[in-house]
């Protein structure tokens, strides 16, 4: 049986966020003890969509993971990007999230909506980001029901490999959020 190689080429959509990161102008200042290398940070990919579980996701990634030079990629599988009331609500929602990651963690956001099935979507970008960690919330269901039907988590568990995956299990009805 032969694989078939899937396309390279692929739609997507950059999300324009707001720079909440103040401009310092003039020369940096001189520290001795702080190299650039050592200041790099990580890239956190955070896959998103607009359920509870995905935002619990997003919070677990915040106090969980994130650190003071990171970046965290908010990915976003849609059916077309050429949606423009798909791509309105999405951007809003990477807009109040690429906020709240700032004002909790002080980390720098990224945003991106692709076009695709949502689980080859999460693994085409973690190969093109290579973050230190894919992290995503799962739907809720069942054992059974999962593989049955299938799962976006367990299809990126399995067929991820740029990164490991860290899938947050969905928060009970009646739990605080993390925030």
């Amino acid at each position: 049986m032969e694989t078939l190689k899937e396309d390279e080429e692929y739609n997507w959509r950059e999300v324009k966020l707001p720079n909440l990161i103040p401009v310092v102008t003039g020369e940096p200042p001189e520290l001795e003890r702080e190299t650039g290398e050592r200041r790099r940070g990580r890239d956190i990919l955070v896959a998103i969509d607009h359920g509870p579980n995905s935002k619990h996701a997003f919070d677990w990634a915040l106090i969980h993971l994130c650190r003071l030079a990171d970046t965290l990629h908010l990915v976003h599988a849609v059916s077309s990007v050429g949606n423009r009331i798909v791509y309105e609500q999405s951007q809003g929602l990477m807009e109040r999230l690429a906020l709240e990651a700032f004002q909790v963690a002080m980390v720098r956001t990224t945003a991106r909506i692709v076009e695709g099935e949502a689980g080859q979507v999460i693994c085409r970008e973690a190969e093109r980001i290579k973050p230190a960690a894919v992290v995503m919330g799962t739907r809720g269901r069942s054992l059974i029901q999962s593989v049955l039907q299938g799962s976006v988590s367990e299809h990126c568990f399995h067929h991820c490999k740029a990164a490991p995956v860290v899938i947050v299990p969905g928060k009970e009805a009646g739990d605080e959020s993390l925030i």
